[in-house]
């Protein structure tokens, strides 16, 4: 008797075990960054929700498949989540890419609204790919940094810029400004040298490769607030039973809710710590926003010249809302 007791109550953890799914989800990002920290935080409330039923494991800084490899590998079903940068999609489909359309969304509000309107053709060009969108998450604007004072845009003509994307490069083009091409790791050294005089980038770069030890101007133009998004593999949600799928859905929300609320409050952080270093921090001019706004005008005609209808249907909307 006591055999057979003991042969059910294996046979029934098997069972358990058997039962729960256990999913991979990628991510470029570093341990220690609050968008990889969101994340895990969904994992675990996906677990606990689902009491056990759906494990998701988190694999940061790029170590289950690098950041520009992990959206082809949920599409091709080589992992069941991951995590990818929006507009680094931008070449397959312009609509990837409505994030980061400069100086169009300009303010953590404008950029939520921006976000909410582009959700349904954002979610429909993802179906089409095989895959279901779960959350997506900002990062703190694209501003401007400068190693001399910048009041206007004539102020940037002739100078060095980086680039490190085609947008920098004909933001600084429209600037009448020099685009270089250097990855931010380079970025110390080029600003050491010479090399580049003025960037964009967030408040974060700024904190974290310690840009206050070459630079002494930032303006908070919030050029763009980029967006990660969570992805899910369309066959493996639809595998799940529905109340796994709706502890998924759950979670997904309140990590989209906390992801947005995290990225404002390290933002207002990330500045501090730069005035702290010695920066001055300041929101740019009248002059040089409004001088801005006209480049983002002309960028978001360009834009629209590839994104076709829907993408006219998410401006005029965004405008008009």
């Amino acid at each position: 008797m006591k055999s057979f007791l003991i042969a059910a109550l294996l046979g029934a953890m098997s069972l358990a075990v058997s039962a729960q799914t256990k999913w991979d989800l990628p991510t470029g990002y570093a341990v220690g960054s609050f968008q990889t920290e969101n994340v895990q935080q969904f994992a675990s409330e996906v677990e606990r929700l689902s009491g056990g039923k759906l494990k998701i494991t988190l694999h940061p800084d790029g170590s289950l498949y690098k950041a520009n490899e992990i959206k082809r590998a949920v599409q091709s079903g080589q992992t069941q989540a991951g995590e990818f940068l929006l507009s680094s999609a931008a070449n397959e489909n312009a609509l990837f890419g409505v994030d980061s359309i400069p100086f169009l969304a300009d303010s953590y509000a404008d950029a939520k609204r921006l976000a909410d309107i582009a959700r349904p053709h954002l979610e429909k060009l993802l179906a089409s790919q095989g895959m279901k969108l779960l959350f997506t998450s900002p990062w703190p604007g694209q501003s401007l940094y400068s190693t001399k004072p910048i009041e206007s845009v004539a102020d940037l003509k002739g100078t060095k810029m980086r680039a490190y994307n085609p947008a920098t490069s004909r933001i600084a083009q429209y600037a009448g400004a020099q685009p270089t091409t250097i990855q931010l790791a380079e970025l110390g050294q080029a600003l050491a040298t010479g090399t580049v005089e003025n960037f964009l980038t967030s408040s974060a770069s700024g904190v974290e490769n310690k840009l206050y030890e070459s630079v002494k101007y930032f303006y908070s133009v919030n050029a763009w607030l980029p967006k990660n998004a969570i992805v899910v593999s369309k066959q493996a949600f639809d595998a799940l039973d529905r109340p796994t799928q709706d502890a998924l859905v759950k979670s997904a929300a309140a990590a989209e809710a906390r992801g947005w609320k995290v990225s404002e409050q390290k933002d207002a952080e990330y500045l501090k710590e730069l005035a702290s270093k010695g920066m001055k921090v300041s929101p740019p001019s009248e002059m040089l926003k409004r001088e801005l706004r006209l480049i983002g005008g002309r960028m978001t005609t360009e834009w629209l010249k590839t994104a076709g209808p829907e993408g006219q249907q998410i401006i005029d909307a965004y405008r008009t809302n």
